[in-house]
């Protein structure tokens, strides 16, 4: 580890340990103070004068969303808030020193939660009738700057996360489920992880770092094959690298009781209660606890799941959740709804080309799973499934690692250079398999079609075999 890492870890683990102290107090009003302060204090150790960054941004769309008409505040958040990320990120080319990489981790945070609580606050007020979610209607109509600040600011999940609603937070201050849940058992079944995740990356990266890419000796006198396999084991260290920060923030959460409600509620991530939970507060002795709302990755099944679609679900859970809300269900084109989803994902985390080489690069391998998956997976039964399963799983964590390369190098010249020094192998790949696919699948179906057009000749097509009458066809 580098010696930002080591501050980064060093600074997750005080909030750890702070949660325990913080979860004593019972007094809204003073926690919320005693947390943002803490947030503050952070945000200063790994910014420096570059916390002016966070506090001007929370400023400007903190009007956008009290000023705004509430039908169009969203909006207007949006647009500041991404463009703002855009010119934080460009700071080096203007002339001035750029922001840590901390900094802009807690920029990245700060601008889906600015953004979504804008959203949030369009559609309560302004979508729903009001009569099922009253008081969290009434939360967000009364929002002041005080409670936006403490929001932005509180020391949970400012430095990565995760992403949670604005009605999470409140209902952290109001509600006594943060003192009914079995915190400290929640924090250490995750936590326990984190060595063997750390472990891994240690020795991986020591073996094959990312930096032997920039070694002429890499393609010199290399195989094509060693250089073509060399993004497994970077993608391996990518994962536990993005396994021990995500673990560690959601045991910053954990240890404070933040985001534990009853499991009755049917929480989920980033979202939380999709049930009626208000009524829970009377008997909460009675109810079992989990911090779902909160759950940000599920590395078991990121890496044992069979499919690239399954792995996709189970990685940056409130992240996708944020997009999927905010982007793609609100996008008013539902035929580029998905292309500008994309789009925000890969603007959110950064302007470097590689990102959107990775992110853009996913919908082209989606399909030639779901093809084969109708071709050969869906069929299959014992022996001969657990084969073609596996075969799955070597074909995601593959696309996952020759995409998720170019999301490390960064830049076009470093990604080309790889990718020319490989001939785009993996995206010949892509392309001969969704060739082989779609013609297989068109000969699969075409017996399927004559048989149907014999039976449509010889069966009246007005025929409605209800009432034995014929109707008219348009």
């Amino acid at each position: 580890m580098n010696f930002d890492d080591i501050i980064y870890v060093s600074l997750l683990v005080s909030c750890i340990l702070f949660g325990k102290f913080y979860n004593q107090f019972d007094n809204g009003k003073t926690k919320k103070v005693i947390g943002t302060t803490f947030g503050l204090v952070i945000i200063f150790v790994v910014s420096g004068r570059h916390i002016v960054h966070p506090l001007v941004s929370c400023l400007g769309c903190a009007l956008c969303i009290l000023f705004v008409n509430k039908r169009h505040c969203h909006i207007a958040s949006f647009a500041f808030m991404f463009t703002y990320l855009i010119l934080f990120r460009m700071m080096d080319t203007f002339g001035y020193s750029a922001p840590s990489g901390h900094t802009n981790m807690v920029q990245m945070i700060l601008t889906l939660k600015l953004v979504g609580l804008a959203f949030e606050r369009n559609l309560v007020l302004c979508h729903s009738d009001g009569k099922e979610n009253g008081e969290e209607r009434d939360a967000l109509e009364n929002i002041t700057f005080v409670d936006i600040f403490h929001y932005s600011f509180n020391y949970i999940g400012v430095l990565t996360g995760p992403y949670f609603r604005y009605r999470t937070f409140n209902d952290y201050f109001t509600l006594p489920f943060k003192h009914r849940a079995n915190n400290i058992g929640a924090t250490i079944s995750k936590i326990t992880l984190i060595p063997l995740f750390a472990a891994v990356y240690l020795l991986v990266s020591y073996l094959w770092p990312l930096s032997y890419t920039d070694n002429p000796e890499f393609y010199n006198e290399r195989s094509t094959f060693y250089r073509l396999m060399y993004v497994w084991p970077l993608f391996l260290t990518f994962r536990m690298r993005i396994y021990i920060g995500i673990t560690l923030s959601e045991c910053v959460c954990t240890m404070a009781g933040f985001g534990a409600y009853p499991v009755d509620a049917d929480n989920a991530p980033g979202y939380g209660p999709r049930k009626e939970y208000k009524s829970l507060t009377a008997e909460t002795g009675k109810y079992s606890y989990d911090f779902e709302t909160i759950h940000n990755v599920d590395a078991y099944t990121t890496d044992t799941c069979w499919t690239f679609r399954e792995a996709m679900k189970s990685w940056n859970m409130c992240v996708q959740y944020w997009l999927a809300m905010n982007v793609y269900k609100r996008f008013p084109s539902k035929q580029f709804r998905t292309h500008a989803t994309l789009l925000v994902s890969a603007l959110w985390h950064g302007v470097y080309p590689g990102y959107y080489f990775c992110i853009f690069g996913a919908p082209f391998y989606l399909p030639i799973e779901d093809i084969y998956n109708k071709l050969i997976r869906k069929s299959a039964e014992g022996f001969r499934l657990q084969c073609i399963n596996v075969a799955f799983w070597i074909s995601k964590f593959f696309a996952f690692s020759y995409l998720g390369i170019a999301f490390q190098l960064l830049t076009i010249d470093r990604i080309w250079f790889y990718y020319n020094s490989v001939y785009h192998l993996g995206y010949i790949y892509f392309a001969v398999m969704f060739i082989i696919g779609k013609v297989c699948l068109s000969m699969q179906k075409r017996p399927t079609s004559t048989k149907n057009d014999r039976t449509k000749s010889t069966t009246p097509l007005d025929n409605d075999s209800t009432t034995g009458k014929t109707s008219k066809l348009d």
